[in-house]
């Protein structure tokens, strides 16, 4: 089957500006600069932010006339479930990896893609606003009640993929833009996110903060893994970017994580 060696890794969320896209693009160049070849489809027709984002990547790179890792993509504008598979397994067809962009809503194909994953990443806000949407706490203790629609939605798809074919998706909640300020509401999260986790069995790491940077580089379409382009980089920024490291990194994906392997193999030799 075409794109069968393909590792899929799917955003998603329900819930909009958890910085989902955000850390779509830049997980895909970031793969893309390490030399694998990746495919990012974007599920939004409406807002096609990932799309746009991978647009502005392209003409920045004709107009300076630069070499960019840039994944090769394309936007979902099917009506189907069976057109979504075609477009899907074509684009995988020879990738290491595809990165699915979904839309910050309940969305049927969202739903289709998430089934299929090898890798299934939901990003979060750190607030109790977001945490909602997987699991709803007590008002005093801020203990886990219930788990939410969304969380039980993935606990089956990932019980169904399990018995049909035997792969285990890898649930990851990403954890965007901590208050470092607000040292209580991140301990209650947090706690509140291991107990979930216990429940439910997703991993939870660190995503990206909130930094004006990743809205300013939106229309070039670079990242700030793209040295030499981006001119004098203030501290936060390097900051920023060995985030975006650590966050690909814990990510645990196979081929990358071999390829870290052998690396220190061979540095230790």
């Amino acid at each position: 089957m075409a794109g069968a060696q393909t590792h899929i890794i799917v955003f998603a969320n329900e819930k909009g500006g958890t910085g989902k896209s955000t850390t779509a693009v830049h997980t895909g160049v970031a793969l893309a600069a390490m030399g694998h070849k990746v495919g990012i489809l974007d599920l939004d027709p409406r807002q096609r932010t990932v799309t746009r984002y991978m647009e502005n990547r392209a003409d920045t790179a004709r107009r300076r006339e630069i070499d960019l890792p840039t994944p090769e993509f394309r936007v979902f504008t099917g009506q189907d479930e069976a057109t979504l598979d075609g477009d899907y397994r074509a684009l995988a067809e020879g990738k290491d990896f595809l990165i699915v962009d979904t839309p910050g809503r309940d969305d049927p194909f969202a739903r289709h893609m998430a089934a299929r994953a090898n890798t299934l990443v939901t990003p979060m806000n750190d607030s109790f606003v977001d945490f909602d949407l997987i699991g709803q706490v007590d008002a005093e203790s801020f203990k886990v009640k219930r788990l939410s629609f969304y969380s039980e939605l993935i606990f089956e798809a990932r019980k169904s993929r399990a018995k049909v074919d035997g792969v285990s998706i890898d649930w990851v909640v990403l954890r965007n833009r901590v208050q470092h300020h607000d040292a209580r509401n991140k301990k209650r999260v947090g706690d509140a996110l291991t107990e979930l986790s216990r429940r439910v069995g997703f991993r939870v790491i660190p995503g990206l903060s909130e930094r004006v940077i990743f809205r300013e580089l939106f229309p070039s379409g670079l990242t700030l893994l793209d040295k030499g382009h981006l001119g004098d980089l203030g501290f936060s920024h390097l900051t920023a970017r060995q985030e975006l490291r650590e966050m690909v990194a814990g990510l645990a994906l196979p081929m990358v994580e071999r390829a870290n392997e052998e690396e220190t193999e061979t540095s230790g030799a």
